[in-house]
């Protein structure tokens, strides 16, 4: 659709830039609680999440957690949990955000394999839901209201 940006502006949906990689997962820049990071959108990731690596990186107030992880290619992963940060994609906001905390190691592993530079996490169907979500692949934006 030739104006989609114009319509779903009218309805207060902000527009974020995405970036396919070379592997076609979309690369996303977000903050969290101010501090920028890349991540994956991904669809399919039930929750937004970032790797232990980065609980530093983003001040982020980790709380063990007694559920377990899972995805491509990996199951009954160890996860922590942080609630009420701050997430800012583009000029959409959410000020409440819980997040999983888990090893990305996997998925940076196979990023690296493709000279990919690694990721901080992963944004998932929980904002994507949230923000009422509308991906258009063709232009590399994500909409969020």
């Amino acid at each position: 659709m030739k104006n989609l940006h114009e319509k779903l502006k009218k309805v207060d949906y902000k527009k974020i830039k995405f970036k396919v990689t070379k592997t076609q997962h979309l690369l996303i820049k977000a903050k969290i609680n101010g501090v920028k990071g890349n991540f994956i959108l991904d669809t399919g990731a039930s929750n937004s999440c970032v790797g232990f690596e980065s609980i530093a990186t983003f001040m982020l107030k980790a709380e063990n957690s007694k559920t377990q992880a899972s995805g491509a290619g990996a199951t009954g992963m160890f996860t922590q949990m942080a609630s009420g940060n701050k997430l800012q994609l583009g000029k959409w906001k959410n000020k409440n955000l819980d997040l999983v905390i888990f090893d990305l190691s996997h998925v940076n592993d196979a990023l690296g394999h493709y000279k990919v530079k690694p990721v901080h996490g992963i944004i998932g169907a929980d904002i994507l839901m949230q923000g009422k979500g509308i991906i258009d692949y063709y232009n590399h934006c994500l909409y969020l209201k």
